[in-house]
């Protein structure tokens, strides 16, 4: 309150406010041409907008698009390229929803990347294709082509590799192809195995006995296991000899038939072992081995197992060699960018190795020009 100077009170006009509109932070500032998409069911819309918009918010981020949702309609607002891309991966997903298929946040962001860098495939083809039902009654599916692929390879084949990264899904995608091919009476157990390495470090001595040493190297197929299998009824299944998670080393010897057998971080096998393992190979039985050749964990200048049985079984029919990149990552999305980031700096830094790095990767010769590799200690048991 303000006084005149003839002593009347006065009141000071309020001032306007001014609104001002900020862009998006989901997505650039676009221009005002639209796409809009009428859908039939309320459900539909908030199932694919996923809980806060975080579907949609993968969607307007991959696409480079902006996505308003009012009822039944859905509108995209962008570059028309970018739009109708956005269109057709929307229309895939509620075709999907009204499937009764569910959609977790990763799954959108993984077909919404995949689509957005101009792949023409159907994202229904690899999502539709349920594995096995999850004890948390989620379907496990292939998400990205190379899954699907790597899926089809492991139904139709006897051997496969499947070599990538980390996070795509190599591991948990054959355990879950084991335990449906045990479910269907295909293969009458299941035998998981993997090197015992430590991953860059020295643990030393582990207390125990011989079991208790070995599980802190199984754990992540336990993991797997778990999440397809209540805990209660895998631990009977272990007891009975159905499931059996042994270290790699306990495999020479034995002839492994009627099952289902996957190696795991075979990067870190010797030559000898990766023979060992694979000439394992009993009647009606499958084998899957995984591994990524970008860690690996063997003592300075040693052969990997992996890298050497790629050259030497690509003339080998019916032994397909399924490789993934950091597109097919499935975990968190900054995973696939932290992946990204280390590939960048290791070619900037060297990229004499990174190149010989790739030669490797192909099945090329091992070790520097001119020096012969040096070949680990196989310490498996006789």
């Amino acid at each position: 309150m303000l006084v005149s100077n003839d002593g009347e009170r006065t009141f000071p006009t309020p001032r306007r406010l001014l609104l001002i509109a900020t862009p998006s932070t989901d997505a650039p500032h676009l221009p005002a041409e639209s796409t809009q998409i009428q859908v039939e069911d309320n459900h539909q819309v908030r199932e694919l907008s996923g809980d806060g918009r975080r579907n949609l918010k993968s969607i307007e981020r991959a696409m480079q698009v902006r996505v308003a949702v009012r009822g039944n309609l859905i509108t995209l607002q962008g570059e028309a390229d970018r739009r109708s891309l956005a269109e057709r991966l929307i229309r895939q997903l509620l075709d999907l929803i009204a499937r009764g298929q569910s959609l977790s946040r990763a799954e959108v962001a993984h077909a919404a990347e995949m689509v957005a860098k101009g792949d023409s495939r159907d994202v229904r083809e690899f999502l539709l294709d349920t594995v096995l039902v999850s004890v948390r009654r989620r379907p496990i599916t292939p998400r990205s082509p190379n899954q699907k692929a790597y899926v089809d390879a492991i139904r139709n084949h006897d051997v496969v590799f499947g070599i990538g990264p980390a996070g795509t899904g190599k591991t948990y995608m054959a355990v879950a192809m084991a335990v449906a091919a045990l479910q269907a009476g295909e293969v009458r157990r299941i035998i998981l195995t993997r090197p015992a390495v430590e991953a860059g470090e020295k643990l030393g001595y582990l207390p125990g006995d011989l079991a208790e040493k070995v599980n802190p190297y199984l754990r992540p197929l336990y993991d797997a296991l778990h999440d397809m299998i209540e805990p209660s009824k895998c631990l009977r299944m272990m007891d009975q000899g159905v499931i059996e998670v042994a270290p790699l080393a306990f495999m020479r010897g034995r002839t492994l038939s009627n099952a289902f057998i996957i190696l795991d971080e075979a990067q870190n096998t010797t030559p000898q072992q990766m023979k060992m393992f694979l000439t394992r190979l009993g009647v009606d039985s499958r084998v899957v081995v995984t591994g990524d050749v970008t860690q690996i964990d063997l003592p300075e200048r040693a052969v990997s197992g992996l890298l050497e049985v790629r050259g030497i079984l690509s003339g080998v029919p019916d032994v397909p060699f399924i490789q993934f990149s950091h597109q097919d990552v499935v975990r968190h999305p900054l995973v696939r960018r932290i992946i990204e980031a280390y590939e960048r700096a290791e070619r900037s830094a060297d990229p004499a190795r990174w190149k010989a790095q790739g030669r490797r990767q192909l099945g090329g010769k091992s070790g520097d020009e001119g020096e012969p590799p040096v070949e680990a200690k196989d310490d498996a048991v006789p």
